[in-house]
């Protein structure tokens, strides 16, 4: 074999691999596929029963999510208006105990109002809302449609699943939901890292100012669930 096909074969192998290896890595990048199942999670399971096993429809339907809603940027929360949100919250949950049906509407209400404060398309738009919340939250969103059709039912008539209330497996249905849902509300109402750092920060200046010890600004209070099964009457 001459020199000149031996460079040629290199060249050849050379060029096959930077292919593969370009292929490769836009596959990884690619919105579909692995990438989406990993991505979304329980979400692309549930997507996925929705379009009967259809594949190519579930990762067309997931990619066009990511495409219309991946780069939106959540706004940050006040300290006094995340205070107010989970006085609100922690309040629902009381509420349960004698009103379930009551409680669960306003979670419900309460999870559009808090997306639409972190810069999620306006609660008035439900689908859309939990189309962009199913981007960024896809492990937690389905709290959210979960207790909104106990609501409003899938056709948004007031019906929902938990529609026979008075009945224990109503109740327990609403309690659930309305567990679930607290997930989502938890992560939308967390400061981001770079939040807790900004407060860090300036209750640190602050607090040097004054002489007084640091306040420690990294965990937020525990929201108490204090319904039990017993505990829960029937609406």
């Amino acid at each position: 074999m001459s020199t000149g096909m031996i460079i040629a074969l290199i060249v050849i192998v050379a060029v096959v691999v930077v292919v593969a290896a370009a292929l490769t890595l836009r596959n990884r990048n690619a919105p579909g596929g692995h990438g989406l199942r990993r991505r979304f999670g329980p979400e692309y399971e549930r997507t996925l029963a929705r379009h009967d096993g259809d594949t190519r429809a579930t990762e067309h339907e997931l990619a066009e999510r990511v495409k219309r809603h991946g780069s939106l940027r959540t706004r940050p929360l006040e300290p006094a208006e995340r205070e107010r949100y989970e006085a609100r919250w922690a309040a629902a949950q009381e509420r349960f105990v004698d009103s379930p049906r009551e409680a669960v509407a306003e979670a419900d209400r309460l999870l559009g109002e808090l997306a639409g404060a972190r810069g999620f398309p306006d609660g008035g738009s439900y689908d859309e809302q939990l189309d962009a919340l199913s981007v960024h939250h896809a492990h937690r969103v389905h709290g959210y449609r979960r207790v909104h059709l106990v609501v409003h039912g899938p056709d948004g008539d007031g019906e929902g699943a938990g529609a026979g209330a008075g009945s224990p497996a109503g109740t327990e249905e609403m309690r659930e939901a309305l567990v679930e849902a607290r997930a989502l509300f938890e992560e939308l109402a967390a400061p981001s890292r770079h939040e807790r750092r900004h407060e860090s920060s300036h209750e640190t200046k602050a607090d040097r100012g004054s002489g007084r010890e640091p306040v420690r600004t990294n965990s937020r209070p525990h929201l108490p669930w204090g319904v039990t099964r017993r505990q829960a009457k029937g609406s």
